[in-house]
């Protein structure tokens, strides 16, 4: 079975017992904790995928770094130990968010421009990706690349928007190159 599909079913499994527990938001908070963690760790990541390192380690490693966690996260925990799926843990986590923004109705777009932008311009934003998505709660994702060179990209779930100067460049690069009259002779 695929890493994708396993995780997928263990997220939807903790999502479906946070709900009826009522405790969501605070599982959230545990797995939003996990994914930064294992963006700023790779040793953390290394530690929880290595093979040769015992279950029973890595969930003490992970009850150490989780000391105030909720009881359900520390219990999944222990059921990932158990079974042996401690490296699908960072998947299960992001799984679990995408899960927990279907559930409440966010939707999550990425910006790209050139400059740090300021409260109007993310309220234009996220006004499109409002009318795109027909999601009325939208998180922006904000990214500054100078090889765009002006412009933006927008990309809202598997859309993309690229209004970017260089890829107007690119296309026009591609026009040009094309030889569009055929030679008499």
């Amino acid at each position: 079975m695929s890493v994708f599909r396993v995780s997928s079913r263990y997220a939807k499994s903790l999502v479906d017992l946070s709900l009826e527990r009522g405790v969501l938001e605070g599982v959230r908070q545990d797995m939003n904790r996990l994914l930064s963690i294992g963006e700023v760790s790779k040793d953390f990541v290394n530690l929880i995928k290595s093979p040769v390192i015992k279950g029973d380690k890595k969930l003490k490693a992970l009850k150490a770094l989780f000391p105030n966690a909720h009881e359900i996260t520390l219990a999944f925990f222990d059921i990932l130990s158990r079974k042996g799926r401690e490296a699908l843990l960072v998947d299960i986590a992001k799984a679990f968010v995408t899960l927990y923004n279907e559930h409440k109705g966010i939707q999550i777009a990425e910006v790209t421009t050139t400059f740090e932008m300021d409260d109007n311009q993310r309220e234009e934003f996220k006004k499109i990706v409002r009318e795109i998505s027909n999601k009325s709660e939208v998180e922006l994702v904000e990214k500054v690349n100078k090889d765009i060179i002006g412009g933006f990209v927008l990309k809202v779930g598997d859309k993309q928007l690229d209004e970017s100067l260089n890829s107007k460049l690119n296309a026009l690069r591609l026009q040009f190159s094309q030889n569009l009259y055929e030679k008499h002779i």
